[in-house]
């Protein structure tokens, strides 16, 4: 999974949480403006290094040795820089819209932007979060573009069909929906219908 520079750290952070709580392996990329967000948005304060980031978020979300794997953004040897060594599915959570753009026009000018490009060419499952509001003509195009070739765009709209109590809830919302399209299980929302069974 890829953490991007938008606004809502809060998604790509409990998301994470939840992939480890789940005992799944998770290959992680912080952007450096994502990095400013988390500071910012969060009581976290995000170390800098790959390495720094690893170990603190093993520790704050109680990851198994190994579960955990963080890289920085020119780590071309990289598992995830490769349609060969490639997890089978990919989530940037939050989306920014530059990240969006280069996503959609192949750039790939660093290991996130490489690993959606891997995602996408290899049909692997790749689900993008765009938290941006309005979204202008250029970004829908990609959106349309990036959805056309496989891939899944989840806004982080948060529903209130489920009565929110807190910013927390909104969060498990997305959150919930993601890990839905993940094929993962997950408690955070029951499933449309389920109080009718």
């Amino acid at each position: 999974m890829a953490i991007t520079g938008a606004s809502g750290a809060q998604y790509g952070l409990r998301l994470l949480q939840c992939l480890l709580s789940e005992g799944v392996q998770v290959f992680v990329m912080i952007s450096r403006a994502a990095q400013i967000v988390i500071n910012t948005e969060t009581d976290l304060k995000m170390p800098g290094t790959p390495s720094e980031q690893e170990a603190y978020l093993a520790k704050l979300y109680a990851a198994d040795e190994g579960q955990l794997k963080v890289f920085g953004k020119e780590q071309w040897m990289a598992p995830v820089a490769s349609g060969s060594g490639a997890p089978s599915k990919m989530v940037v959570c939050p989306c920014s819209t530059g990240s969006l753009s280069a996503i959609a026009t192949g750039a790939s000018n660093n290991l996130i932007e490489r690993a959606a490009d891997v995602a996408l060419k290899e049909r692997r499952q790749l689900i993008l979060v765009p938290r941006e509001a309005p979204y202008s003509e250029i970004h829908l195009e990609h959106m349309l573009k990036l959805t056309r070739m496989g891939a899944v765009v989840i806004p982080a709209s948060p529903g209130f069909y489920n009565r929110p109590q807190s910013i927390e809830d909104m969060i498990d919302f997305v959150v919930a929906r993601i890990l839905n399209q993940l094929d993962i299980k997950q408690t955070l929302l029951p499933c449309w219908g389920d109080d009718l069974l």
